[in-house]
């Protein structure tokens, strides 16, 4: 069910990621977005699925995996977008169906916002909201907190303290294995970054200037990213949340044919848009 090996990463101007579905090159790629404490591989489930009637795409997020990290040490989301942009160009991709799950609906709301024309549709599951709105006091405390974690306990520190509350109560074992074993893998200097990001984003601003197709997803059990606060996101893109029972926030692991659906409908109907 979870086998990294499955869709073997590839590397390309800079960016590591995995493939599948290479026959369908004719139809509209989706490419899927991973979280801060996650990678490319997490979406293993999805590339199996999808992958068997259209192109699907997952990356490993700069500074994750062998992707090399963005310059600045305290970016902002239009610096991961301008490395998505150099990705999808080097990949001949003009348009695509963006798939982006907490931190990287960040990097996809601000690529629509930027490129709108190449985003045939934006889907935005339990999307991190990011603090860029917030006053400096909360953004800094936000940001240090995470950090101070990081330093304190490492990657592998982090995936056994942190990974179950990524899913519900009711995910299986296989899946929460799975959840640690992408958060083990995370590389720190990549990882502070994304928290910079985080700290610096506003994902609701960058989602109302873009005027393409949304959709905004969460699981009801998700403690992390909570229905509640993606109801403002949904707000700002204009379009009604989609509530997913009784998933966590990493739904599409634990969930898998639940999301493959929602995924695979979304792209369908942006196909045919």
């Amino acid at each position: 069910m979870f086998d990294a090996n499955a869709f073997p990463s590839r590397f390309l101007s800079g960016i590591g990621y995995r493939e599948a579905g290479g026959a369908h090159a004719a139809s509209l790629p989706v490419v899927l977005l991973h979280g801060i404490g996650s990678g490319a591989a997490s979406w293993v489930q999805q590339l199996d699925a999808l992958g068997a009637t259209r192109r699907v795409l997952a990356w490993d997020a700069p500074g994750y995996g062998e992707s090399a990290p963005v310059a600045s040490a305290s970016p902002q989301a239009a610096d991961y977008a301008d490395a998505l942009r150099g990705w999808l160009d080097a990949l001949d991709i003009e348009r695509c169906v963006l798939v982006g799950h907490s931190l990287g609906a960040i990097i996809a709301g601000s690529f629509a916002a930027m490129h709108e024309k190449r985003v045939a549709g934006l889907l935005l599951l339990s999307p991190a909201g990011g603090y860029g709105a917030a006053s400096e006091e909360e953004r800094a405390q936000k940001r240090d907190s995470r950090l101070a974690m990081l330093a304190e306990l490492g990657p592998q520190g982090l995936a056994d303290q942190r990974s179950a509350n990524m899913l519900s109560s009711n995910a299986s074992d296989a899946a929460r294995d799975w959840v640690r074993w992408n958060m083990a893998r995370i590389v720190p200097q990549g990882y502070a970054q994304a928290t910079h990001l985080l700290a610096n984003a506003d994902l609701a601003s960058d989602v109302a200037r873009y005027r393409g197709p949304v959709a905004v997803a969460v699981g009801t059990e998700d403690r992390i990213t909570t229905p509640q606060a993606c109801e403002r996101i949904a707000q700002a893109a204009g379009v009604p949340l989609r509530l997913v029972e009784g998933a966590g926030h990493a739904g599409y692991i634990e969930q898998p044919d639940t999301y493959n659906a929602l995924i695979g409908s979304f792209a369908q109907q942006e196909t045919k848009a």
